[in-house]
């Protein structure tokens, strides 16, 4: 059977301060007057049915997944006891689906994308199954490069296999280039960017994970024995703290001959900056803005404003964020640099009410 499992636990630190500890990305209404979590799992419900849809998520979002997602069963929400990164909380996810269905196909979705053209999304995920189930493989959609990207990964497309949509063997996966790299990539025509969504069977996956990850698997096992149990809870806390957390894409994508892609031929985002963010702004004067702003002689700027006035003048290639009780002033060219900045404020004393 179809799943959904919607990844929603991380704390989107480079949206800060939009994006706080206690408000993390997934649960801001910013494009429309939904959330992005809330966005995330209405666009999959046409292809699967709202009880074969679950949430993965850190334990301190567990009431605000029940506040946001009232027509999803509590059941269905898995809490992590601490983030180990994608390959553990999916194969949590994946061993929970197999206790339930020996056959279970999973759909991984983050939960913080922008899509456009919802058909031809539904279309991809459905020749994504088919890959799936057909070939046991590893699926994960590309997106057609626009731009030299040194924020994402980039997947180079190998040969090509059969199907209404493009979809290719993986040649290889390249983590973040530099921009010059990126560039050259872009200019290549062979690579896409990975967009960090999934399908493939629960058992194909943790297949893979023996054998790239034995020690992670070890801990999924034990977990898996003890699900459904009075020691489920205990289990789940015990191993967490054995593993050592990777990402799917190190851990796993990047090493498995398994592996699919299929060109999507829709609009996406993960709108993962505020420079991406920004694109969906609108543009006054060559500068993108929201909220109550005044720009004068300023040029290429990205200015969130919020309840009070923001005023430009005579500046270029700035980012500037009215949230609350913090007002971030940065250059535009340091917006992948902001979880370092998170980093160092945490590190400060009496800086934590604003985190």
């Amino acid at each position: 059977m179809l799943y959904a499992l919607i990844l929603a636990g991380g704390k989107g630190t480079r949206l800060y301060p939009l994006s706080r500890s206690k408000n993390p990305k997934q649960f801001l209404k910013i494009i429309n007057n939904k959330s992005f979590l809330r966005n995330t799992v209405d666009r999959i419900k046409p292809l699967v049915n709202k009880e074969n849809i679950y949430v993965v998520t850190n334990e301190e979002y567990i009431d605000r997944i029940y506040e946001e997602l009232p027509d999803i069963s509590k059941n269905n929400i898995f809490a992590e006891p601490e983030n180990k990164e994608t390959a553990t909380c999916i194969g949590l996810s994946a061993m929970k689906l197999l206790k339930k269905d020996a056959n279970a196909t999973m759909i991984i979705l983050p939960s913080d994308h922008y899509i456009e053209n919802e058909r031809a999304f539904l279309n991809t995920i459905s020749q994504g199954k088919d890959i799936a189930e057909r070939r046991r493989g590893l699926v994960t959609i590309g997106v057609e490069p626009t731009r030299p990207e040194t924020g994402y990964g980039y997947i180079e497309m190998g040969e090509r296999i059969n199907g209404d949509i493009a979809s290719y063997k993986i040649e290889r996966f390249l983590e973040k280039p530099n921009f010059e790299v990126a560039k050259d990539l872009v200019l290549k025509g062979t690579y896409l960017w990975n967009s960090g969504m999934f399908i493939w069977r629960a058992d194909t996956y943790l297949r893979e994970m023996q054998k790239y990850l034995p020690k992670m698997y070890k801990s999924m096992l034990a977990i898996y024995n003890d699900l459904d149990t009075d020691r489920e809870a205990e289990t789940i806390k015990e191993q967490y703290e054995l593993i050592d957390g990777i990402s799917v894409d190190f851990g796993i994508m990047q090493k498995t001959r398994k592996a699919y892609v299929i060109k999507c031929e829709f609009l996406w985002d993960d709108i993962g900056t505020f420079t991406a963010l920004g694109r969906f702004l609108k543009d006054f004067e060559g500068n993108n803005v929201t909220g109550s702003t005044f720009l004068e002689s300023s040029e290429r700027c990205t200015v969130f404003g919020k309840d009070k006035l923001i005023i430009a003048f005579g500046v270029k290639d700035l980012i500037i964020v009215e949230a609350g009780d913090v007002i971030l002033v940065m250059d535009k060219n340091k917006d992948q640099e902001i979880k370092y900045l998170v980093d160092l404020l945490k590190s400060q004393d009496n800086m934590e009410k604003y985190l």
